[in-house]
């Protein structure tokens, strides 16, 4: 792991805590995580502080590098390490790949700052696998915050 650290942030029409309610009601995270060219399956789902989730990516087309997990998808499990309702998600993400460049834990904060009927929601991805491109991670983070968007002001 490098101590590389990316970041995405998008202003999102609704509150703190319906953002939040976004990860902690099952099913909800499966459609709206995953980035645009992936789907997502939840394979384990306890939403709790010291909990976990286990989602399967799958891509819907053909990646040149393939999964990391698989030809088609990367799995990821992950460790609620903090909770802060409407305010704070901070996550263990834990990734499985037989390449070293692609394995390990990335902590991710998921921050959210009220104002005026909208919510800034940050995102803060530390000790980053190297194998992932910052262009794509730049990419796939704000492809999951335009989702995010979709999902919540649509309520």
């Amino acid at each position: 792991m490098t101590p590389r650290i990316d970041s995405a942030s998008r202003l999102i029409s609704a509150s703190p805590e319906t953002i939040y309610r976004a990860f902690s009601e099952p099913g909800s995270m499966e459609r709206w995580l995953p980035p645009g060219n992936m789907t997502g399956k939840m394979l384990h789902f306890d939403f709790r502080e010291g909990g976990s989730y286990r989602m399967r990516l799958t891509y819907t087309e053909p990646y040149q590098g393939g999964g990391k997990t698989s030809e088609d998808s990367d799995e990821v499990e992950v460790q609620l390490t903090k909770l802060e309702e409407g305010r704070v998600i901070e996550q263990a993400v834990v990734f499985e790949s037989e390449d070293p460049l692609f394995s390990g834990t990335m902590q991710m904060s998921w921050m959210f700052q009220s104002g005026n009927g909208r919510t800034l929601v940050t995102i803060q991805a530390r000790n980053v696998p190297e194998g992932i491109r910052p262009e794509d991670h730049d990419a796939g983070l704000n492809s999951t915050l335009e989702k995010l968007a979709e999902f919540v002001e649509s309520e």
